[in-house]
């Protein structure tokens, strides 16, 4: 048998159920082999061997190729634009009772957000959220709700001195933040969307993936959508053939189900 990178995306692809042929090689490939080297393990069957019989290495390997990078209201003026203007319009147009997706949600900073970002234009017990992400590590750091303090940096400041305590050198987020959210695994290469949704927030993720499965999972997030939802996206990202799927683009990072 050759031990090659198709050999290892094979048995990745048994042990996690994560199908790395789906993102983009050049980068996915240096990424891993970078933490073999690390590791000090030589070669691909060796370091499949260890995944294998290994706890700590095998967490350790989802967490590094799930790519976690999160902080709170990242680029501050697109969440300007969620407060000020997507909320409101969603309220007008489909009532208090929103369903709202926060996908690829690592470790909970941007479902949390999205509370604090809803709770200008809605009672608490009005708002809830439904964050996914691959990595249960990332969901259990979501679940207890602590964060360095520059994980929270952009909070505003009335939201930052309501909704957190400062416990260290640490944030603690309040218990009346996380209820509103309700955390659960979800793989966006194979598991079922869920559907009926107002907003779906998913940003900085599908930079990783081929042409070909972004396509795809566009298209699933515009069936997972009600007519006149919207989906949030990152400030890296953009759907090129947005027309094509049958997306409206209401603003830079904002597109509506048409």
């Amino acid at each position: 048998m050759i031990f090659d990178y198709e050999y290892f995306k094979r048995e990745v692809l048994t042990l996690t159920g994560i199908n790395l042929s789906c993102y983009k090689e050049s980068q996915m490939k240096r990424r891993i082999d970078n933490l073999i080297s690390k590791n000090r393990v030589v070669g691909y069957e060796k370091y499949i061997a260890c995944l294998k019989t290994d706890r700590r290495m095998f967490e350790e390997f989802v967490n590094h190729i799930t790519i976690n990078v999160s902080e709170f209201y990242r680029d501050s003026n697109q969440w300007k634009v969620m407060e000020e203007k997507a909320i409101p319009e969603l309220i007008q147009r489909f009532g208090k009772n929103l369903k709202v997706w926060s996908a690829a949600c690592s470790t909970g900073d941007e479902p949390y957000s999205l509370v604090m970002a809803m709770s200008r234009h809605l009672p608490l017990n009005n708002i809830k959220i439904n964050a996914t992400d691959l990595d249960k590590q990332v969901i259990e750091i979501a679940k207890r709700g602590i964060y360095p303090e520059k994980s929270i940096a952009a909070v505003p400041a009335d939201l930052k001195r309501r909704f957190f305590r400062q416990t260290g050198t640490e944030y603690k987020i309040s218990d009346e933040i996380k209820s509103r959210v309700e955390f659960r695994e979800h793989n966006l290469l194979k598991d079922a969307y869920p559907t009926g949704c107002h907003l779906i927030v998913c940003r900085n993720v599908l930079i990783y993936f081929t042409e070909e499965v972004k396509n795809q999972i566009f298209q699933k997030y515009h069936s997972s959508l009600v007519t006149g939802g919207l989906l949030f996206i990152g400030a890296s990202e953009q759907i090129i053939n947005h027309k094509e799927i049958g997306f409206f683009r209401k603003s830079a990072f904002f597109y509506q189900k048409a």
